[in-house]
């Protein structure tokens, strides 16, 4: 799924477990980071780095993997690549989150309910992504073993998500509106 979706999505989760099931309010904000955090760890760098080629002329866009390429990457064309997809393992790994989130646990003394934002994201990436663009390694380091989903880049998808999404805000400010007339 893309970036932009991942934060509303977790965003609009915060909104309604804020107001059905929880005694401390989440903080949104620090939630929809978590949200969108797994891309930007896996993809920041690569995007700079991207970026700096493409502005000194030493690379242009096609030389970048976009939805649809056949995965695995060729990874041997750059370093870069490589560093990308071993990222990409960390950040999309519910191993590597169940840690982060024990280790956390420990120093605070108390669940950071915020960093489900993180999972939230490893769920949604699960079935939105195929084998051939960067399926989600959920598993890592345990098993390589990936599900071949629906791309989240496929027309079809990104309008039927995006109208989700709409829907779904649509209906927590009309739940939002109903709760401040009673």
């Amino acid at each position: 799924m893309d970036i932009f979706s991942h934060g509303l999505w977790t965003g609009a989760l915060c909104k309604a477990v804020n107001k059905k099931i929880l005694r401390e309010p989440l903080h949104i904000r620090l939630a929809v980071f978590w949200g969108v955090f797994p891309d930007l760890f896996a993809f920041a760098i690569g995007f700079l780095w991207l970026f700096w080629n493409l502005i000194t002329g030493n690379m242009s866009l096609s030389d970048f993997h976009r939805p649809g390429t056949v995965e695995p990457a060729p990874h041997d064309r750059l370093p870069i690549f490589r560093l990308i997809s071993l990222l990409y393992n960390i950040s999309h790994s519910v191993i590597i989150f169940l840690l982060f989130f024990g280790i956390v646990y420990i120093i605070f003394r108390k669940p950071v309910w915020e960093l489900g934002g993180w999972l939230f994201h490893i769920l949604l990436d699960i079935p939105s992504h195929s084998y051939r663009f960067y399926p989600t390694p959920f598993l890592w380091p345990i098993s390589g073993w990936k599900f071949n989903g629906y791309s989240w880049a496929e027309p079809w998808f990104m309008v039927a998500n995006y109208s989700a999404i709409i829907i779904v805000y649509l209906l927590l400010w009309k739940r939002n509106i109903k709760t401040k007339q009673t």
